[in-house]
């Protein structure tokens, strides 16, 4: 990858390659670090921050991560942590038949036949009642979307404990219900694994300020089917609890 000189620079200014991660733990890193370690580079892709620590699948990762079995994880505005552990969940196969599911709307939606956004699909899942329908819930409505940043709060990795304060998150979509809020991941291609920071530091955000359940749905658009996997933590203190709970695949059919 384009970066992974970048990461190679990095590990050896600042001695990260000697670095003993079972004895010592995560290793920090600020934003003003990498960016000094990279400035002479011409491309972008080679010096920008977010880009060097966007590692959303293992495969995004540099290989001397792959190499070490690490992940980057950020705790503060322009700080990370590199961690030795398994930081990802694989998004399984939904083998269990298509569901044909018919839309709760009365008219057709021309307009969700327009482009190929995941906010556009997921959009159309929810106007035809299939989240609702997913969740057995028929009271949940659109209330999240879009960047927040988090409480401060910490919680375990492997044997490590990291501490976390204003990282900003992002929802595709947030809906609350009587007695529940659902948030949700969404794609428009197929994946094979994720950053398991993206469904549990807003799983964390969202139950310091709800005392409702906090439900976590990864969301998908392939062909003309729907896939939706609800994940959940069975210790809300500990990342690696992250669990699959239920997963099915729909073909929503128009109104006749």
């Amino acid at each position: 990858m384009a970066y992974d000189k970048s990461w190679s620079k990095i590990f050896k200014d600042y001695n990260i390659e000697g670095y003993n991660f079972s004895e010592d733990g995560p290793y920090t890193l600020s934003a003003s670090q990498i960016k000094k370690s990279c400035q002479d580079f011409d491309k972008t892709t080679e010096k920008e921050v977010r880009i060097l620590c966007k590692q959303d699948s293992r495969a995004d990762r540099p290989q001397i991560f792959i190499e070490n079995n690490l992940f980057i994880l950020p705790i503060k505005n322009g700080i990370y942590k590199i961690i030795k552990c398994e930081g990802y969940i694989d998004i399984p196969e939904i083998e269990e038949k298509t569901i044909i599911y018919n839309s709760k709307l009365d008219f057709k939606l021309d307009s969700s036949q327009i482009g190929n956004s995941e906010m556009q699909h997921l959009d159309f899942a929810y106007a035809s009642s299939l989240i609702r329908t997913f969740m057995n819930d028929n009271s949940l409505v659109l209330t999240i979307r879009g960047r927040k940043y988090t409480p401060q709060f910490s919680f375990n990795v492997g044997d490590d404990i990291i501490n976390v304060v204003s990282v900003q998150t992002e929802v595709d979509a947030g809906y609350e219900g009587r007695d529940k809020i659902v948030l949700i991941e969404a794609k428009n291609s197929k994946t094979n694994n994720t950053i398991i920071r993206q469904l549990f530091y807003p799983f964390r955000q969202w139950k310091h300020y709800t005392r409702k359940e906090v439900i976590l749905l990864f969301f998908e658009k392939r062909g003309s089917l729907f896939y939706i996997w609800q994940y959940g933590f069975s210790d809300a203190n500990n990342y690696n609890s992250i669990k699959l709970i239920k997963a099915e695949k729909y073909l929503i059919e128009d109104p006749v």
